[in-house]
């Protein structure tokens, strides 16, 4: 069960993660986001003995990806561009995410190949906006791909529980939308999310 909080830029939010029942948190490497940390700042933040320690990427070079999961303590690589299971890396297993656009199709996914990645996060089509839950379900049902389902995107207390119940994933995601602003968790929204979401995925 992965219980995902994103965007972690420092020790406290970490904590209240953690605290929280977080079981993965999600450190930002993407330069242009308003939530990038630097690796060696990430590798200053500790986590919990169990907490996978997830990097976001997006087109970067597979060894810089590979450099960064060493830098950083890394148990996850999440990437969230346009690479191929051939350009997956070497020192991490891969969570490849997918955007749920108004042009979204199976075939642009499947043209990717994410058979290796040990995990699918389906992603809304922008920070924060949800998208329509059955899609991921019904990518399961029609092509029965052996990937564990991540839902991502406009995940919140108000509506994680819907969610789960809709697709029954193997976790779930969230980010901006438990923030007070862009990389500064709001811990009382973040708890929240994190015990619906426990709750949901018990049932």
């Amino acid at each position: 069960m992965i219980l995902k909080v994103c965007g972690i830029t420092n020790q406290e939010d970490c904590n209240a993660a953690i605290a929280g029942g977080a079981t993965a948190i999600g450190f930002n490497f993407y330069p242009p986001s308003p939530r990038y940390i630097a690796p060696e700042r990430a590798a200053e933040i500790a986590s919990a003995p169990g907490v996978r320690r997830v990097g976001v990427f997006v087109n970067e070079d597979r060894k810089r990806v590979d450099e960064i999961v060493r830098i950083a303590a890394l148990d996850v690589a999440q990437l969230h561009g346009d690479e191929t299971s051939a350009e997956y890396p070497a020192a991490a297993p891969v969570w490849k995410a997918i955007r749920v656009g108004p042009d979204f199709g199976f075939a642009q996914l499947l043209q990717h190949d994410p058979d290796p990645a040990e995990a699918l996060l389906v992603d809304g089509p922008a920070s924060g906006v949800p998208f329509q839950w059955t899609v991921a379900k019904s990518f399961w049902l029609t092509f029965r791909r052996p990937h564990r389902i991540i839902l991502a995107g406009g995940l919140d207390a108000s509506n994680v529980a819907e969610a789960i119940a809709t697709v029954r994933p193997w976790g779930v995601d969230a980010c901006s939308r438990i923030e007070n602003a862009p990389g500064k968790k709001d811990h009382k929204k973040m708890t929240e999310f994190l015990q619906a979401a426990r709750a949901a995925l018990q049932s």
